[in-house]
């Protein structure tokens, strides 16, 4: 297992804080104005919080985690600054302050989101060694995640768990595997793909996505199946 200096990581924090201001912004500042937008175009509350989270999906978790390999040299930070974020989100649930043009009474999926998104990067980058396969699981909860919601919010205006998002999901996910992580990277993401139909509150799609994608590409590396 590689080694990482405390030089590394406060330099890696240095490098951090524009991605982490990049993030408050978009998050406390753009969707809300994008929820104001919505609002004003005559689109329903519930679903402009609702596509305001797939475009924290996808803006947040998805941008980042494709910046991550090329800046980071360890695993960390991100992981730090995601369990952070994780923490202000479920925060702001209990004080009973949320962010009303993204988050909602009924579940903290968003909390889940960031929290899962940073222990897979932490886990598989050092399991893995590769911080580019390590990306594929925060990608499938960013990028995948966040077009089945957009997909299914525009074809029947509410959440659910239709298929046509699951499908567009393997369309968008399964070449981006095939690029971060191979043939292995594909099966990752069909199996995704078709979990993320599920969920048992408070276990979540966020979580099983993670959890069924990290055990693929942990399973292809102990057995040395190439990856």
């Amino acid at each position: 297992m590689e080694t990482y200096s405390i030089d590394v990581f406060i330099r890696d924090l240095a490098v951090a804080i524009p991605l982490a201001i990049y993030v408050f912004l978009l998050i406390c500042y753009v969707t809300r104005k994008t929820y104001d937008a919505m609002i004003k175009r005559g689109v329903k509350e519930r679903k402009a919080v609702y596509y305001n989270r797939k475009i924290i999906h996808i803006f947040v978790g998805g941008v980042v985690s494709a910046f991550i390999p090329f800046i980071f040299k360890e695993p960390f930070t991100p992981f730090l600054f995601a369990v952070l974020l994780g923490s202000f989100l479920l925060y702001k649930h209990k004080s009973r302050k949320k962010y009303y043009w993204f988050q909602v009474d009924e579940n903290k999926y968003e909390v889940n989101f960031a929290f899962a998104w940073g222990f897979s990067i932490l886990i598989l980058w050092l399991y893995l060694g590769n911080p580019f396969v390590a990306m594929l699981p925060p990608m499938l909860i960013s990028f995948g995640d966040g077009i089945t919601g957009i997909v299914r919010n525009l074809l029947f205006g509410k959440r659910t768990k239709h298929w046509a998002g699951n499908l567009a999901m393997a369309a968008l996910m399964i070449p981006i595997g095939y690029i971060y992580a191979g043939y292995w990277g594909v099966i990752a993401s069909v199996v995704a793909s078709f979990v993320e139909r599920y969920e048992y509150n408070p276990l979540d799609d966020n979580i099983l996505i993670v959890l069924s994608s990290s055990i693929i590409l942990i399973i292809a590396k102990f057995f040395s199946f190439g990856l």
